[in-house]
């Protein structure tokens, strides 16, 4: 009977050989006796060394290596494919590889929908709200149009322009790029700027404003709190860099505005902390980023626990908000969603099922089994891929420091 080798590959010495020092082997079979008892006399006798083999971590034999072990397996156990592909490696796994796992996990979704002749959001406990409340960016988040800085009027046209295409709601960055003080210029220019806002569209209209984490200390980003809070916001989002709770909850407990973040945290760890130390009003969790429905379902209960609202972040493709718009369907705490439908001209085009219909400034409760939307591939291929324009390299202030974006 041959002997394997330890739990981490190596082999047992060739017989005759090392008799003097007990083999990594003889040590596994010696702590097995004390904690088993003595094994068959024929499974201690020592047996031609194998070839060699590389390191190997045992567990890795009953774990998937790489996402192509994906293939093949029952599409139906999401929460055990979501584990397998979140738990296979000793790293956790960064923004990058939680991003393939929810477009993954997302299909897995469809497919189940699809298979069982059901909306998504019927899957996730069926629907909760009969509309589906939404805000958008300045023209609809075009990327190709730009206000000319520093012109106040041709600011507020082009936001009543946006909120005249069908909404009630619309979040606007009034904050410039910070650093660890908030000049008096720069504070009265923010407080003037969003004043203007406000008359414009009147108080019917909410106003959300990101603040894209600029301030570097929490007294710059207070003074530009304050001076936006008159104009009652829903909320400001990511007032300082993400990752510090109790930075956040500080700010709270100093200003009289409610607060919001989530866009760049990822897993209901990180949300935990935020409910713990009741930082934010608002939690913004994406569903491109914090493993989709199997992440976001659990944020959200997170975060209902400790009397939070959920917004979710989404500035993306169609895909994208069918999957928002199920998980909204379907969750209680849900306040209003973001969407970015004009981020491109093509993308409705692209869609041959398209559920994301602006009615009553709202999304309407899709019937369609599955995330009920489906991509005309035809379309879609004349829109080949094209990196996101960011403007980040404008993220340099008067000294030459570069500034968060």
């Amino acid at each position: 009977m041959t002997d394997s080798g330890d739990i981490f590959g190596d082999s047992p010495p060739p017989e005759g050989e090392g008799e003097a020092k007990p083999s990594a082997a003889d040590l596994e079979a010696a702590g097995q006796a004390a904690m088993f008892g003595e094994p068959a006399a024929e499974a201690r006798k020592p047996a031609p060394a194998p070839a060699a083999q590389p390191y190997r971590v045992l567990a890795r034999k009953y774990r998937p290596q790489t996402f192509s072990e994906l293939i093949g397996q029952d599409p139906m156990r999401i929460e055990h494919l979501v584990n397998m592909m979140t738990r296979f490696s000793f790293w956790p796994l960064g923004s990058i590889g939680l991003t393939a796992v929810s477009g993954i996990e997302h299909a897995l979704w469809d497919i189940k929908g699809k298979a069982l002749g059901v909306p998504v959001w019927q899957l996730l406990g069926g629907q909760v709200r009969d509309k589906v409340r939404v805000y958008t960016h300045l023209r609809r988040g075009s990327t190709a149009f730009a206000v000319p800085k520093g012109d106040i009027n041709a600011y507020c046209d082009a936001v009543q322009e946006t909120v005249e295409m069908g909404y009630d709601a619309i979040k606007l960055g009034f904050v410039p790029y910070s650093g660890y003080d908030a000049p008096l210029k720069a504070v009265q220019y923010t407080e003037k700027l969003a004043a203007a806002v406000r008359e414009r569209v009147g108080d019917g209209v909410d106003i959300m404003t990101d603040f894209h984490g600029r301030p570097d200390s929490l007294d710059a980003a207070i003074a530009y709190i304050k001076a936006i809070a008159p104009i009652k916001p829903l909320f400001c989002e990511e007032v300082i860099q993400p990752g510090d709770a109790a930075a956040m909850a500080d700010i709270a407990r100093r200003v009289d505005c409610p607060l919001a973040t989530g866009e760049r945290l990822f897993t209901p760890r990180e949300y935990a902390e935020i409910a713990q130390t009741r930082a934010v009003a608002y939690i913004q969790p994406d569903l491109a980023h914090c493993m989709g429905f199997t992440g976001g379902r659990k944020i959200a209960a997170i975060a209902e626990a400790a009397h939070m609202g959920v917004c979710p972040h989404n500035p993306m493709g169609p895909v994208a908000g069918a999957v928002a718009l199920n998980f909204d369907v379907a969750t209680t705490n849900f306040v209003i969603q973001e969407e970015a439908v004009g981020i491109v001209p093509w993308f409705e085009e692209i869609c041959s099922v398209y559920p994301l219909k602006l009615s009553d400034h709202s999304w309407m409760v899709p019937d369609a089994p599955g995330l009920g939307i489906e991509i005309d591939e035809v379309a879609a291929a004349r829109h080949p891929f094209a990196q996101e324009i960011i403007p980040a390299t404008e993220s340099v202030l008067a000294d030459g420091r570069i500034a968060n974006w």
